[in-house]
Order: C-alpha cells, then sequence, then structure tokens
C-alpha cells in the first residue's frame, strides 16, 4: 500500500494545498479557482506551484509549507479514522473497519514520515 498516502491522507493530497484552497473557495461561491488566484499559472496537471507567494509574506517556503501541510493533514486524517473504525465496528463491519484501519495505517506512515523530514529541516 506505499502508493496509498495519496488516498488515504486526505483527497487534498492529489490536488496540492494550494489547489485545495482554490477548491473550497469556488465550492463556498467566493470565486472560481482561476479568480482566487488569477496570476497562478498553471505549467502541468502535476505540477502545483504558484508565483504568488514563495515565503516573502508569510516567511515559509513553498515547500517548508507544503510538507507541514501534510503531515497535518496526515495526523488528522489518522484521527477521523478512528471514528470511522468505531462506526464500522458498532455496526459489526469487519470488513470496512479492517479498510479504515489500513487506511490509518498509511496515514500514520506519512504523519511519521513528515514529522522526521520537518525534524532535520527545521
Amino acid at each position: 500500500m506505499s502508493s496509498g498516502l495519496s488516498i488515504f491522507c486526505g483527497w487534498s493530497l492529489v490536488l496540492g494545498p494550494r489547489t485545495d484552497r482554490r477548491v473550497r473557495a469556488a465550492r463556498a461561491g467566493t470565486g472560481t479557482p482561476k479568480d482566487v488566484y488569477p496570476q497562478t499559472p498553471m505549467k502541468g496537471a502535476d505540477q502545483m506551484t504558484t508565483t504568488a507567494e514563495t515565503g516573502n509574506v508569510t516567511g515559509t517556503k513553498d515547500a517548508q509549507y507544503d510538507l507541514l501541510w501534510f503531515t497535518e493533514r496526515c495526523l488528522s486524517n489518522a484521527l477521523r479514522l478512528e471514528t470511522y473504525i468505531g462506526d464500522a465496528e458498532r455496526d459489526d463491519d469487519q470488513e470496512l473497519a479492517s479498510l479504515f484501519r489500513r487506511a490509518q495505517n498509511e496515514s500514520r506512515k506519512g504523519a511519521e514520515e513528515g514529522k522526521q523530514l520537518l525534524r532535520n529541516r527545521l
């Protein structure tokens, strides 16, 4: 399940944190993705960097922000999945509980990898 991090740590990991903000803003009716970050050039489907903020405003480089975001999402999902596991067990659905446990394990792995990289970089 090594490729499971993008699935189990949260749907946003597939899109990236900046895209997640754009999507949420569009869904909330506060703008379309294009309106939220109009100066964001999309150079490719898998390249989600922006030219709007590279650390000058926040003091945090994009890569550092992305690592913090990724680690937080993995930790949050591990916690959320604990609730899902309990729900499945209350319904006596061991197959579903097993799926959620595997997902939780992958989220924990992602969080541990992220924390280790943070320790090394900060």
